[in-house]
């Protein structure tokens, strides 16, 4: 089994770490009710994408089929 000869430093260990910080998700504010949503995604809260109504307002947007 390997074994490391040495232990590993703090300074090497967060060059290692520095790929897995957690990046901030943009958010855009909705043309049709003003909420933030992710861009590019279907509005969560009115189900607008691009200024037409993709799912019904108040219907679960999790699992519905792409058109």
């Amino acid at each position: 089994m390997a074994v490391p000869k040495r232990k590993t430093s703090p300074s090497r260990k967060g060059m290692r770490r520095s790929h897995q910080a957690l990046v901030v998700q943009p958010h855009a504010e909705c043309g049709n009710c003003g909420e933030l949503k992710r861009p590019h995604h279907v509005c969560g809260h009115c189900g607008h994408y691009d200024g037409r109504e993709v799912v019904a307002a108040g219907k679960d947007i999790k699992g519905t089929v792409r058109v």
